[in-house]
């Protein structure tokens, strides 16, 4: 066998190890997006104006992925009580990965259970913040006079970020 035929066949052998390697370790290890303080302020801010607007005063909590909070606003006169309302609406949405709305009509039958695991409530109010097809986290709102209200404060924060939300890769 020549010289240059001997290297063909080693490196050939060496990507095609290589390359065994490579997808293995793939399976091994996963990419995650996460959204940045500045976009998590952003979205809590517009939520607190879009309540401030109707009048309502309301607290507004961004968790990441993981429902760890990133953000946390109570408007001057929101009740303490909302800051834990509203961070546990929207950890009930990173848990089931829907809106917790969508959650509590989905699964009526275990709400009164579920209201029960510390750090999530079954309430309306708590929405997806999502980005190319991830999940980046979750948005609660907690103070305006009804759940229904609570959620379209935080579909406006939402909106308000949303063409930085549709332009990720």
């Amino acid at each position: 066998m020549s010289k240059s035929l001997t290297r063909l066949a080693t490196g050939t052998i060496a990507a095609l190890c290589l390359g065994l390697a490579s997808s293995a370790q793939a399976e091994d290890v996963y990419s995650q997006r996460f959204m940045t303080l500045e976009l998590a302020n952003d979205i809590a801010m517009g939520a607190v104006e879009a309540c401030r607007e109707e009048g309502y005063q309301t607290a507004v909590v961004v968790v990441d992925r993981s429902g760890n909070e990133q953000v946390v606003l109570r408007d001057r006169m929101a009740g303490v009580q909302t800051i834990q309302i509203a961070g546990d609406k929207a950890r009930a949405v990173t848990m089931s990965g829907t809106t917790s709305a969508n959650f509590r009509e989905n699964r009526e039958d275990i709400r009164m259970e579920m209201n029960h695991v510390d750090g999530m409530i079954m309430l309306a109010g708590g929405l997806p913040i999502e980005a190319a097809g991830s999940m980046l986290g979750a948005v609660g709102v907690s103070g305006a006079p009804g759940g229904d209200l609570d959620e379209e404060c935080a579909q406006a924060g939402i909106d308000q970020v949303q063409e930085r939300l549709d332009f990720v890769m």
